[in-house]
């Protein structure tokens, strides 16, 4: 636990070292609602789980969020952005590589699994697949302790290195950029997590409507072509490591209409979040009683605040703070999206935009995955502002650069 909670104790430390200063990004004032509503509930809510998981619950929210207050402090550069850029693709992709090697040699390059799947119901034999081979392997792990965690790395393996492709002339640069674009989708495949693939291809599409909206047809079609063949051929590949059960898992995705099949996986939970849940906690059901707050702080003997099951972001956000939340978290999600997309069609800031429409792409597919996974209660969402602000202010920077030159 203490590891889990020590990138979110981070944020918080610098929230406080870190003076608020500059720019504000568009999505602070809702930021603001947001704690607002989660202070209010901590204070006034009657069916609160306990003080400490309420407390920590809270804390979660305002350390998520901190990144838009403490990062605009910094006066990132592009050189400063374009780093940061770097330093995630690399470690992302060295994550992917690891998942790729975990398949290839089954138990040598495995980290332990998590406390939490090996106290799990199954103890981690659910998340077992069977190779063509007949063998059985956890899906890839890449740097993490839980099977299947090498498909978010190999999503940001992918939406990286394909920018980066784009973006860069030198040869070298664009083949270790398509390469790891390539890795990145393998452990997508053999992870078997579908929504992740289902991520991506979104992320792809929207990058290639920037690259429209711009008008850089070259880069769209250079795009297009490498993208189609890396999805075909990585697909190949993952089928011949993962044989049946990786083409039964993927092809479970065009079975029926798309939000049939999302009925069918995820779609009854929100279903049941507005029918059942809305009607029952307009308001708020009380902080801490679901996810591993309640897990590592929560007190269940209260018969009446007892945890209630989530498996998607629109649930927790109901549960913790009512129609109230809901609303604010859209108004936040929508300011990100905005802003991403006004820098990714900016001529003015060159090729600077592209890496708004990378982001762009990026916070529609986070969105996206709201409807299929709390994200914005994990280290997820605290990287979707980092990324976010940090753009934001770069972005602001290199056109103050720009009009001084002037």
């Amino acid at each position: 636990m203490p590891i889990r909670a020590g990138s979110f104790t981070l944020s918080l430390f610098f929230l406080v070292l870190l003076r608020s200063k500059g720019a504000k990004h568009p999505a602070t004032n809702p930021a603001f609602l947001i704690i607002l509503i989660m202070l209010l509930q901590f204070s006034l809510h009657p069916y609160i789980n306990s003080i400490t998981a309420g407390a920590a619950e809270c804390a979660m929210y305002i350390a998520i969020l901190s990144p838009l207050f403490w990062v605009r402090s910094l006066n990132l550069t592009q050189i400063g952005f374009e780093s940061l850029m770097f330093l995630m693709w690399t470690i992302h992709t060295m994550s992917a590589i690891f998942g790729v090697l975990q398949v290839y040699f089954p138990g040598k390059f495995q980290p332990s699994l998590s406390i939490t799947v090996q106290k799990s119901i199954y103890q981690g034999d659910n998340l077992l697949i069977t190779l063509a081979n007949g063998q059985q392997v956890y899906r890839p792990m890449g740097l993490t302790d839980t099977p299947g965690g090498a498909a978010t790395a190999g999503f940001y393996a992918l939406l990286f290195g394909v920018v980066i492709a784009l973006k860069y002339k030198n040869p070298i640069l664009r083949i270790v950029g398509i390469g790891s674009a390539g890795l990145g989708l393998f452990c997508i495949y053999l992870s078997q997590i579908r929504s992740m693939l289902v991520l991506a291809a979104i992320c792809m599409v929207f990058l290639a409507g920037v690259l429209l909206r711009t008008g850089q047809i070259a880069r769209l079609t250079m795009m297009a072509s490498s993208v189609t063949a890396l999805f075909t051929s990585t697909f190949y590949w993952a089928l011949a490591m993962g044989g049946k059960s990786t083409l039964e898992r993927i092809s479970s995705l065009f079975s029926a209409s798309p939000d049939e099949v999302y009925r069918q996986n995820r779609g009854f939970f929100l279903q049941a979040t507005i029918e059942e849940l809305l009607p029952k906690y307009p308001l708020g059901a009380g902080l801490g009683r679901w996810g591993m707050v309640n897990t590592y702080f929560g007190d269940n003997t209260d018969l009446v605040s007892q945890p209630i099951w989530v498996e998607i972001q629109w649930t927790g956000w109901l549960l913790d703070g009512g129609v109230p939340l809901v609303f604010a978290y859209i108004v936040a999600l929508t300011q990100a999206c905005q802003t991403a997309w006004k820098i990714a069609i900016n001529r003015k800031l060159g090729d600077f935009a592209l890496w708004g429409g990378l982001i762009f792409a990026y916070d529609i597919g986070a969105v996206a995955i709201t409807f299929n996974y709390p994200l914005f209660m994990s280290q997820g969402g605290m990287e979707f502002w980092l990324l976010n602000t940090a753009l934001f202010v770069a972005a602001k920077n290199r056109a103050i650069a720009n009009s001084s030159v002037k």
